[in-house]
């Protein structure tokens, strides 16, 4: 695996996921959920700081999903992925930056600029998964994407680490404030070797002088849609993708400030995550080489069958063991699971066509995990119990695998040629 590395592109691809796994750890998953609950919306009654925290998710991924495909045609039109994944970096930045400034009482402001930052985040990555195939034939797909998820976990869980101690050594909150601007400092810094290194593709329908707009925007976009119907098993693997993304997603966003809301400290909230991270670096790479020898598709399974036993066992969380537990199982399943269904993806796309076709694969994963959050924050809320949220969750990884399972991988990426 060490060989591809000796291609500076590769590594400078892959050193993206290591700047923006910070906002996903940092930020979207350990540190802010349990400052928003504590601090920002202490003021909130009963379970509503969990509540609007699950709907805010869910109106973040609603947002980014409205624009993925609209950006992802314009890009192929314009061939600009580089500089739209430029542009949504530098929001998630400045978002992360501005955190700074959340204190007691400041809910809104802190729903806000995490909604801002969830969008920066969301659709810079339409870009980056679009460079993919370019840098990579398909049969070393899974290799680089695994490699990019292990590198994700690693710069992610070593800023998390620096965060932690930050926030145990700092008195008050000035410590969780300033590992907010760490995030931005450290997402940035490690965007730069993309933006130097990553050729921008030529897609195969761009035509030097040609016009770009928002309604050719719309006109490929509809045209997308029938060529990805047109492909079976690539439109039956969205479909599935669109389901246990959702429980992936709701996972991601809920499970800190669930836990807090049980009264788990922050102190392990937080260490539990990051021994999520540090274990999903080798799991990463170990589902890539899983995949290269049985299948892309029988590694997703794998995966998600994981996923289904850490779902229930949520539903029985008690203590403070449980919780690290399960973050430890989070951590062998979430990285592989996500690398294979990116690079399986990939690999039944059309070239010259990625951003636009990975417009339709982000859109897929962000409608549907609009469901997830929201329906755990609306059942949390007519219930008064988070736990029957979280059942429901169990439900999107088993409707995902019966789908999985009318894929045809080898089928599919011969349709492209691949």
């Amino acid at each position: 695996m060490l060989s591809v590395l000796k291609r500076r592109s590769i590594l400078s691809w892959c050193l993206y996921d290591v700047g923006n796994s910070a906002f996903a750890t940092t930020i979207m998953a350990a540190v802010l959920p349990v400052y928003y609950r504590e601090v920002a919306a202490a003021s909130l009654p009963g379970t509503l700081p969990t509540v609007s925290w699950g709907y805010a998710s869910a109106g973040a991924l609603l947002l980014g999903a409205a624009i993925a495909p609209i950006l992802g045609a314009v890009a192929d039109i314009r061939a600009s992925k580089k500089s739209f994944l430029a542009l949504f970096t530098l929001l998630g930045v400045l978002a992360s930056a501005g955190l700074w400034f959340v204190g007691p009482g400041d809910w809104a402001l802190a729903l806000g600029l995490y909604i801002l930052g969830s969008i920066g985040f969301s659709a810079s990555i339409i870009f980056y998964d679009a460079l993919l195939p370019s840098l990579v034939p398909a049969h070393l797909g899974d290799e680089v994407s695994s490699l990019g998820y292990a590198l994700g976990y690693l710069g992610g869980g070593i800023l998390l680490a620096v965060n932690a101690a930050m926030i145990a050594w700092i008195p008050g909150t000035l410590g969780i404030r300033l590992s907010f601007v760490t995030v931005a400092i450290w997402w940035g810094l490690f965007t730069l070797p993309l933006l130097h290194n990553v050729r921008e593709p030529v897609s195969a329908t761009f035509r030097p002088g040609e016009r770009s707009s928002v309604s050719e925007g719309f006109r490929r976009l509809r045209q997308t849609f029938f060529r990805v119907r047109a492909h079976r098993d690539l439109f039956v693997f969205l479909l599935a993708f669109w389901l246990y993304n959702d429980g992936i997603g709701t996972i991601i966003h809920m499970a800190a400030i669930y836990g807090s809301q049980l009264g788990i400290p922050m102190g392990h909230l937080v260490g539990a995550l990051l021994l999520t991270q540090f274990v999903g670096v080798p799991c990463a790479v170990l589902f890539g080489v899983l995949a290269g020898r049985t299948g892309s598709k029988r590694a997703i399974f794998l995966g998600l069958s994981g996923y289904v036993a850490i779902s229930v066992g949520a539903v029985f969380l008690t203590q403070t063991w449980h919780f690290w537990l399960l973050a430890a199982g989070v951590g062998v399943v979430q990285g592989g699971t996500q690398a294979i269904s990116r690079s399986l993806y990939a690999s039944m796309t059309p070239r010259g066509q990625s951003a636009e076709f990975f417009g339709f694969y982000d859109i897929s994963g962000k409608f549907a995990g609009v469901m997830g959050p929201a329906l755990f924050g609306f059942v949390s809320q007519v219930t008064g119990s988070m736990r029957l949220g979280i059942a429901v969750v169990a439900l999107t990884f088993v409707g995902g695998m019966m789908l999985l399972r009318c894929v045809d991988e080898v089928r599919g990426r011969r349709s492209v040629g691949g």
